[in-house]
């Protein structure tokens, strides 16, 4: 049985998934520099997030989509870090803002303020190109709203006024476990806004090691240097929509999609966007991997991140083994 090299500690088996045959083109992305630039995205990333491989591999996923990152850790697991190291490779503006039950949606967006002139607008700091909101299931709904807005429309309105947002913005947002005290768990709609929801751990004890030796911090930050531009970053996302997906692919995510809805342990299957999003994941993999088609692989990688915080069980068990039963039981059948 042919098997994926798993994107965690087990395997994930991939049983007669057909996704058609290869476009009549060279296994190869055409664009110049691009595998280049990828490359050096993830050495200068793991030059500072020791051990972190399948994050990285899932931050830049996120980033070249131009979707967004929920990381559901504990504090000091190196997501600042990473969130910065990102932003300063692609030469963006970055922003961090902490989720408290104090803070108020003109905190994140901005507001009108007096002046000279009267009224003018004042950007918030959701005016980024990456913005880290650290323990955002800290802050109140009202707050959470106002940042789904500029999730889904890439701008924000203030006082009837519409402000569009950075081409590039990009949210990492990190949450606490749900059974901490102080936390206001995120909305269905604003979780489905979030292309990953990942759970990276605790490093490896070799990755502790290489931590304790090497303490990467923000002093390390100035050793990165810009390998991209934001404006280049839209040109990668360009290349990502534009990798072949075969039709059988998309009757794979269909049907998986039309699985989960007909499941009878699963209380919301997934939407439309949801299937949307397993066909981006895939596209992006693929331009990572340097190819210009989707292969099976590539679906089924990054599927569980994709997918698990978009359904809901009705019992409360846990989601993966779920996804992985559906997902097998649709390969046989195509």
């Amino acid at each position: 049985m042919p098997r994926i090299a798993p994107a965690c500690d087990h395997e994930v088996p991939l049983v007669g998934l057909n996704l058609g045959k290869r476009p009549p083109s060279e296994d190869k992305i055409k664009t110049v520099n691009a595998r280049e630039t990828i490359e050096n995205l993830r050495s200068g990333l793991a030059s500072i997030h020791l051990g972190g491989d399948v994050l990285i591999e899932r931050t830049l996923i996120c980033a070249i989509a131009g979707g967004h990152l929920l990381i559901e850790d504990r504090p000091g697991t190196g997501k600042t870090l990473l969130a910065r190291g990102l932003t300063r490779l692609l030469g963006g503006k970055f922003s961090r803002i902490q989720g408290t039950p104090d803070l108020l949606p003109a905190d994140l967006i901005g507001a009108a303020v007096p002046g000279a002139n009267g009224l003018h607008f004042e950007p918030g700091p959701v005016f980024a190109d990456c913005l880290l909101f650290d323990e955002i299931n800290r802050a109140t709904p009202r707050t959470q709203s106002a940042l789904l807005e500029a999730m889904a429309e890439s701008a924000v309105t203030v006082d009837g006024n519409r402000h569009a947002l950075p081409e590039m913005f990009f949210v990492v947002a990190t949450q606490n476990p749900q059974e901490e005290e102080g936390t206001f768990p995120l909305p269905e709609s604003q979780l489905d806004r979030f292309l990953m929801l990942v759970t990276p751990g605790y490093p490896s004890v070799e990755a502790e090691q290489r931590i304790l030796r090497e303490r990467p911090n923000d002093r390390t930050l100035p050793t990165l240097t810009e390998v991209m531009s934001p404006k280049d970053m839209l040109t990668l996302r360009q290349q990502a929509d534009g990798i072949h997906l075969a039709e059988d692919a998309e009757r794979w995510i269909v049907a998986f999609a039309q699985a989960t809805r007909l499941h009878d342990q699963l209380q919301l299957g997934l939407s439309p966007r949801g299937s949307l999003a397993i066909a981006t994941v895939a596209r992006t993999q693929a331009l990572l991997a340097g190819r210009d088609h989707v292969r099976p692989e590539d679906v089924r990688q990054h599927l569980i991140p994709t997918v698990a915080h978009r359904l809901r069980t009705r019992s409360g068990t846990e989601i993966e083994p779920i996804v992985d039963s559906i997902a097998d039981d649709i390969a046989w059948a195509v």
